[in-house]
Parts: structure tokens; C-alpha cells; sequence
């Protein structure tokens, strides 16, 4: 069913209001999830409604949680989510870190005991709207053993990064280190469908195409089944920033962001934000990019990251998104 992009919201905010989440928090957390589906990012928009909703009436994640920031140095600010859900911990935190960036030039923000981070390319293109530029990173529940071992201690962790532009929206690029969203598994397994044989592997290791046997084993980390040592890295990497440097729990810690048992993820995220006026490149900075940035387009073919996105941004907020009746009347039966 198509449905515009206000109703979507406002009916996703009230099934989050009768499932135990305050209403300000209710409306962040369909505003992103809505903004995601808008993007085109569905593994990461309207299909998390019902996990979330469950989870938040168990308690998994605590919809009335808000989220306090403590600021120890000029450039560091320290959020706690307080097992909340992680949005406006975001909020809080870029709105204090932007400002402590613009001061210090540069700025992290350490996000701790949090829930899913959503689609981590629109925490840095808010930054990016502001004039910076930022990275975002998180890890996750485990999906992705290291390299060379068969069982699951990292997340899929994302990365995402956004260049401001002055005549455009900013240049933003959001990848995981898994070869591909663990989400879009999930949709697969619950569709009934297979997987591409490079996504996963089943528990015993061997790469897969039954997307169940793929939730059971592990994801495969970027560079596919052949070749992924640089991609569990990555992800180790990740998982030293956001779980050990904010003291939130590592991805083998974690528990699932789909299912409303067990205790709450608990895990973290790190955004760095870099003011360019600080920087060598000052006056620069711009025209330099956008130098760059023609030379890649100027390439039959080539395109800038985020494209795609922004081209059914501007088509969903038109002509609203279509989203699958089953999950629809799941949507409205929980707002009703």
C-alpha cells in the first residue's frame, strides 16, 4: 500500500506509544525509521516497527529512557542511552558535539549502552548539513567470526561518512563491514527466499544461500567468502571503538536487535566530527572536493555514493513509499 510519508509517521509514533515508549521518543524513533524507508534503506525502516515494538514492551529497550551527557574535555562528549533506544542519544549527542567541533575544531561523541543505530548515514549528513565533516561507526550484536575462526564475535558495524557541499546535499557513504546489511538476510529469511552464496555462511562455515541457515552461522565480512580479512579488521576495529572505548558491550555480548528475549544490547557508537575551518585546507576545503568529485563523474558510468538515495528521497516525500500490506496492518494493529 502506498502511504504518504507524514501518515507513516504519525502511525508508526502511536503504535510505539501502545507499546511502552514515551511520546517524544515515539515520534524520534518513527521519524528515523520513515526517513530510512524514504531513502530506500528498508532493512534498516518501517520492518524494524514490530521488533522494536516488542522489544519495548518487554523491556529489551527502555522507551522511557532518556538519554544524559557528560562532557570531560572540550572535544569529548560521553552520552549514555541508559538502554534507551539509540536516536536521541544521537540527537543529544551531535547537538553537543557539533557545537564542542566548531570550538575545538574537532570533536568525538561516545554514545554507551545503546540499541540499534539505524541507517548511520543520516547521523553524519545531519552533521554534514551543519558544515562538518563526520564519521560514524557502531558495532552490533555478533553476525561475523574473525578471520579464519568459525564463530561469531563481531557485528556487521557500521561505517559512514559525510563531505558538506555547498550547492548540494552532503556526499554520504554507508557501508557495513559484512558483505552485505545482516538485515537484508533477515528479510530474506522471513520472505522464504534465498541468498546470494557470497552473504553468509551457515554454522559450520560453509558458505550458504538458505538465508535461515545463514542467522544461524555468520555473515560474511567484506570482501566476501574468499577474501574477507581486511573486512573483520574493520570490524575489530569498530568493535575496540564503540565497545571498549565507550564501555558498552562487544558484539558477542549483545543480543539481538529482532528478538524480544534477552537482555538489552547494551552496545555503543562513535561519532567523530571535524570542523574544516580548523584545518589547512580551509579555503579550500570546497572547491577541492567538488574538483575531485567531477573528475569521478566526469567517468561513463561512475557516480557519487548517496545518489541513489537522494533520487528516492525526493520521489517518497512526492508520492509517499509502499510498503507491504502484511506489515502495514501489523503497523496499524499495534496503533489501534
Amino acid at each position: 500500500m502506498q502511504i504518504s510519508l507524514d501518515a507513516l509517521q504519525s502511525l508508526i509514533a502511536t503504535a510505539f506509544e501502545n507499546s511502552k515508549v514515551a511520546p517524544d521518543t515515539a515520534q524520534i524513533v518513527a521519524k528515523a525509521l520513515v526517513r530510512a524507508e524514504a531513502d530506500g534503506i528498508s532493512s534498516h525502516g518501517v520492518a524494524r516497527v514490530p521488533p522494536y515494538a516488542e522489544q519495548a514492551k518487554c523491556g529489551k529497550v527502555d522507551g522511557f529512557a532518556k538519554p544524559t551527557l557528560d562532557q570531560p574535555r572540550p572535544s569529548v562528549i560521553n552520552v549514555d542511552s541508559h538502554i534507551g533506544f539509540a536516536f536521541p542519544a544521537v540527537e543529544l549527542g551531535l547537538r553537543e558535539g557539533i557545537k564542542a567541533a566548531r570550538e575545538a575544531g574537532m570533536a568525538a561523541i561516545g554514545i554507551a549502552h545503546s540499541h540499534h543505530f539505524g541507517a548511520a548515514g543520516h547521523h553524519v549528513e545531519d552533521a554534514a548539513d551543519a558544515g562538518l565533516v563526520a564519521l560514524a561507526f557502531s558495532n552490533t550484536p555478533s553476525a561475523i567470526a574473525p578471520w579464519g575462526g568459525s564463530r561469531a564475535l563481531y557485528g556487521t558495524n557500521p561505517i559512514a561518512f559525510a563531505w558538506p557541499r555547498s550547492d548540494s546535499a552532503p556526499m554520504v557513504i554507508d557501508l557495513s563491514v559484512s558483505t552485505v546489511a545482516r538485515g537484508k538476510v533477515t528479510l530474506a529469511a522471513k520472505a522464504g527466499e534465498p541468498i546470494p552464496s557470497d552473504w553468509a555462511f551457515d554454522a559450520d562455515g560453509n558458505p550458504t544461500t538458505d538465508a535461515k541457515a545463514a542467522l544461524a552461522g555468520s555473515m560474511a565480512p567484506l570482501g566476501g567468502a574468499g577474501a574477507g580479512a581486511k573486512g573483520a579488521a574493520l570490524a575489530l576495529m569498530i568493535e575496540l571503538l564503540c565497545g571498549a572505548l565507550t564501555g558498552s558491550n562487544f558484539g558477542y555480548q549483545g543480543t539481538s536487535f529482532f528478538e524480544p528475549t534477552g537482555a538489552p544490547p547494551s552496545i555503543g557508537h562513535m561519532i567523530l566530527l571535524f570542523d574544516p575551518a580548523a584545518f589547512g585546507g580551509a579555503d579550500s576545503f570546497g572547491p577541492r572536493a567538488e574538483e575531485l568529485f567531477g573528475e569521478i563523474l566526469a567517468q561513463d558510468g561512475a557516480r557519487l555514493p548517496g545518489d541513489r538515495r537522494l533520487k528516492l528521497r525526493e520521489t517518497a516525500a512526492r508520492d509517499g513509499v509502499d510498503i507491504p500490506d502484511d506489515l502495514l496492518d501489523d503497523i496499524k494493529s499495534r496503533a489501534s
